[in-house]
């Protein structure tokens, strides 16, 4: 299955001086499924499709509000990062060359305290301080890694997509964010995404099953062993798992809607859904207080949406992406 590049280049004005807004510019994509995980020239990703055809980015009315935040949007591995400070504006105001994939804060759900972590090449995870100050370099033994999480006493656990033989799958957790981690096996074949619940509770999703099917496991606090949690729902393609302060949530890229549980033991119930509409594929979502941001693979942007109203995107952000696979926000 071959994609055209889906996306924009659009004139960027900086509202920031000392930004970089260059950004590479989009070629031609390759794209086969391998299984059900896509495979976007050779590499594993965690979106579930992308657009077949160029698409172009909705230009919607600014909000014209006091920006007290950044908001990035991750393209492509090893590419680079969009970077926005709406409310103010949708249109980028600068890029980080060399990011990519997925990102996480120091914070459960909300706005990150002035850093912010991407995973985004082969070996690479990297913490920022805002707007784009690289302050801290970690690496895991695996290619690939796909996903990052932060509980409240600053351990960071760094999932993994895929690994040439065994790891694919696993989790390394970083002890207040430094030294080498300690490796988690897990049931799943590919992990992608985690998220820490406000007991410090850590869950993972992926497909497990040769690809075959979605698993949701859970790492229980003081626990050294991950088991697998049931839904009361079926969830088809495996998609952002985050606490929103009062729910565990996890995304159905398939969808397009956000699942809310509480979970008890090895089982979590269903409590609500949020569906949303005007979105193609959020290969990743981060949840703030009122809004959810989405990271469009196939819309080519980055989206925000009320939260927990759902609905139609009330913003689309505008600038150069590459195949956006991740999303995250921190305070300036």
């Amino acid at each position: 299955m071959k994609y055209a590049g889906a996306l924009v280049a659009l004139a960027i004005s900086s509202a920031c001086g000392g930004f970089s807004t260059a950004a590479p510019s989009t070629a031609a994509l390759n794209g086969t499924y391998i299984g059900r995980t896509l495979s976007l020239n050779g590499r594993l990703v965690t979106a579930a499709r992308l657009s077949p055809v160029p698409l172009y980015a909705t230009i919607l009315p600014d909000r014209h509000e006091k920006s007290k935040t950044y908001e990035y949007v991750f393209n492509s591995y090893n590419t680079y990062a969009s970077i926005f400070d709406y409310p103010k504006s949708t249109k980028q105001i600068g890029t980080i060359n060399g990011l990519g994939g997925q990102g996480c804060t120091n914070v459960l759900y909300g706005y990150g305290k002035k850093t912010f972590w991407n995973v985004g090449g082969q070996y690479q995870i990297e913490e920022f301080k805002v707007p784009q100050k690289l302050i801290k370099t970690l690496s895991v033994n695996y290619s690939f890694p796909s996903s990052c999480a932060m509980d409240t006493s600053g351990d960071l656990a760094v999932g993994i997509l895929y690994a040439s033989g065994a790891g694919g799958g696993d989790v390394v957790i970083f002890k207040n964010a430094s030294g080498s981690g300690t490796v988690y096996t897990t049931a799943l074949d590919e992990e992608f995404f985690d998220g820490y619940d406000n007991e410090g509770n850590l869950f993972a999703d992926g497909f497990t099953g040769d690809r075959r099917g979605f698993a949701l496991v859970e790492l229980p606090k003081g626990s050294s062993k991950f088991e697998t949690i049931k839904t009361s729902n079926k969830v088809v393609f495996p998609g952002s798992v985050q606490w929103d302060g009062t729910y565990l949530t996890v995304f159905d890229q398939d969808a397009n809607a956000m699942y809310q549980y509480t979970v008890s033991g090895t089982t979590a119930k269903l409590k609500g859904t949020v569906s949303f509409s005007g979105s193609g594929d959020c290969a990743q979502t981060w949840i703030v207080q009122g809004l959810v941001y989405c990271g469009d693979a196939t819309n080519g942007d980055g989206e925000a949406f009320n939260y927990p109203a759902g609905g139609s995107p009330i913003a689309t952000f505008t600038g150069n992406f590459d195949v956006p696979l991740g999303v995250v926000a921190a305070e300036k």
